[in-house]
């Protein structure tokens, strides 16, 4: 396996990982809403942030499989997922608080 190909397969481990933990956040909150009312003000950040990660693992995921099997469209794919990570980037560090 190409080193370009593990570099992304990381990449990919990760943002699933990510959304896993995260979509597990997003039931435990569901589950103590009524319990503690002060959840839902977390609420919108955690749903952005679960699709932030979830489009992140699809663009990855496309752009492990483009480059493991050498598709024509690769490039394309490789260029989706920095785009993503870049927003990712910017939603948890470019917002001043």
């Amino acid at each position: 396996m190409r080193p370009f190909t593990v570099l992304i397969g990381i990449l990919l481990g990760s943002a699933a990982s990510i959304t896993f933990g995260l979509s597990t956040v997003l039931i435990v909150f569901c589950i103590l809403a009524g319990k503690h009312p002060d959840l839902v003000h977390e609420l919108p950040q955690l749903l952005a942030s679960l699709a932030a990660f979830t489009i992140l693992t699809a663009a990855s995921a496309g752009s492990f499989l483009g480059q493991a099997k050498t598709r024509p469209w690769r490039g394309w794919a490789h260029l989706a997922t920095l785009l993503c990570i870049a927003g990712v980037a910017f939603m948890v560090w470019g917002r001043g608080r």
